[in-house]
């Protein structure tokens, strides 16, 4: 197995050198716009439409290509030629139809133009969603989450933006990944990890503050958020952050490596690549990209309304992740002092079976057909749930009623029964979990604004659009307190709505969460979601989560 060794000749070969140099300040009042890293001197832009300076393409790594596919990060290679034009736009990594490119390890920041001797400003870096399947860190101008640091004065920091490997090239499992000395489990949650590195030991020369390091994503950007909380048993070292905002974080079904079905996973793309025999893991690395992708999205559409998953995951790899993430919170094995995990009212349904709210026998491509009756829905929970006994199948059915209540949601279909189970066990405990085990404050929230689908609450913070200016006072409650988050660490420090609104609750002092509604905000209990997700923690290990 390629051991912890290589990670830290990796951490030590990229970011031995915290030395760096910082431009003179330009003409206009931008700010600086030149940083030289001990492998290069980068320079970026200037945009006086937002106030913004940025930077859209740093190479934080060697390109992963080669006998570097399936591994962790590499060092940047040397820039030789002169001063690196960082105003180009990136690739993302390859994606699951033929988009993409395997040289793709770079990043992008922004933040309001900075000069040596001003105060060095909070960072906040981000991780794209995407199913852990596609996505990508490259943004335009004004990037998304600009709308947050946009919501007031008082917040004043900077965003970077990271790709990482995403699917076959970033999340590949097996017996043969773990046993070769040239390839490594979970190498694009090693990526989001060099990433972090780069910005513990760079950031400063863009005006940064390492010491005061956010992390946030949503889907499965949060759900990375949350594999870099409990990466290292929580004792990831240097210390790269310190607080992090996961929304609606994706954290599917996570098995051993070598577990039956991750094994299976690596043993299809041998067999879809022609890659089968003892020497499979070496011609998976030579076999061209467009190959590897195809395998890739057939995996990954292998599972997805069947049992509810889009395949690719991050694996229990024993060492970066090394125990699930049900055990590890419980444990306090957290790298954050400061947490906030947010779902979505209805956001499970995005992933089951449609089928599931008709009256006739429906099903996609590759998937079994479903019905809204009771037979069917328990068709549906058995395969999503294979490992269940008989006794905790019916304890799932005695927590979630044919008829129910949860929170904000009252229902009486078998669609939003079984997208309520599946929100709770992949998007709304994992958003808990990680946010009650920070090891000093800890804030939950939920957005319920209609349709309080997946993702349906990026509309206020990603990318600018009409609803901010339009309801001024959602986006000021809502987004002005994660901005305030990443400055300070208080939602509440920096809160732009007035005193008689309510603001995020500490849930260690109240047990309440923060739920945004179409009229307003309210702090509501979260005793009916603690008492779910005790019982998913409780068999946790036979999901697996």
């Amino acid at each position: 197995m390629c051991s912890s060794s290589l990670r830290e000749l990796t951490v030590e070969s990229v970011y031995n050198d915290p030395t760096l140099a910082i431009g003179e300040p330009n003409l206009f009042g931008q700010g600086i716009l030149t940083a030289t890293l001990p492998y290069g001197t980068f320079t970026g832009a200037y945009s006086s439409t937002y106030n913004l300076s940025y930077w859209t393409k740093i190479p934080f790594a060697a390109p992963p290509t080669g006998v570097n596919r399936f591994r962790a990060p590499q060092p940047p290679l040397p820039i030789t030629n002169g001063v690196y034009n960082s105003t180009q736009p990136f690739d993302f990594c390859p994606q699951r139809t033929v988009n993409g490119s395997e040289d793709c390890l770079y990043l992008g920041l922004y933040g309001r133009p900075w000069s040596t001797g001003q105060p060095l400003r909070p960072v906040v870096v981000v991780f794209f969603g995407g199913g852990f399947i596609e996505g990508g860190g490259s943004f335009t101008i004004p990037p998304a989450g600009y709308p947050v640091l946009n919501a007031s004065a008082s917040n004043d920091f900077i965003f970077v933006y990271p790709n990482y490997r995403v699917n076959a090239f970033g999340l590949l499992p097996g017996r043969e990944v773990a046993e070769d000395e040239e390839s490594d489990l979970n190498a694009g949650l090693l990526d989001q990890q060099a990433a972090l590195q780069w910005t513990h030991y760079y950031i400063q020369a863009f005006g940064g503050d390492p010491r005061n390091v956010s992390i946030w994503g949503q889907s499965a950007g949060g759900g990375s958020v949350v594999a870099q909380v409990i990466a290292n048993s929580g004792n990831t070292q240097p210390r790269l952050f310190t607080k992090a905002l996961a929304f609606s974080p994706f954290w599917p079904k996570t098995y051993r490596y070598d577990d039956p079905q991750a094994q299976s996973i690596y043993d299809t793309m041998a067999n879809l690549t022609n890659c089968t025999g003892p020497n499979s893991l070496q011609c998976l690395k030579t076999v061209d990209v467009q190959t590897i992708r195809t395998a890739a999205l057939y995996v990954s559409g292998s599972h997805t309304y069947n049992t509810s998953s889009y395949t690719w995951a991050p694996v229990i790899d024993g060492s970066f992740i090394a125990e699930p993430l049900s055990l590890a919170t419980v444990k306090g094995k957290v790298n954050i002092d400061l947490g906030w995990g947010m779902y979505n009212l209805h956001e499970g349904q995005n992933f089951v079976p449609p089928g599931l709210q008709n009256a006739i026998n429906t099903a996609l491509a590759g998937s079994p057909s479903y019905n809204n009756s009771e037979a069917s829905f328990e068709a549906w929970l058995r395969g999503y749930l294979p490992q269940f006994s008989g006794q905790n199948l019916r304890t799932v059915e005695a927590l979630y009623p044919t008829t129910g209540t949860a929170e904000e949601l009252s229902y009486n279909t078998t669609f939003v029964r079984a997208g309520l189970i599946y929100r709770d066990t992949v998007l709304a405990c994992p958003a808990f979990w990680m946010a009650t085990a920070s090891h000093k404050h800890a804030y939950v929230g939920e957005y319920t604004i209609s349709p309080a689908t997946h993702a349906s609450d990026t509309e206020w913070w990603n990318q600018v659009n009409a609803i901010q200016q339009q309801q001024p006072f959602i986006y000021d409650g809502f987004t002005g307190a994660f901005a305030s988050f990443f400055q300070t660490g208080d939602p509440k420090a920096h809160k732009l709505t007035n005193v008689s609104v309510v603001g995020v609750p500490e849930y260690n002092e109240t047990g309440e969460q923060f739920v945004i509604g179409a009229n307003g905000f309210a702090n509501v209990s979260t005793a009916m979601l603690e008492v779910r997700c005790a019982f998913w923690r409780s068999v946790g290990a036979q999901i697996p989560v």
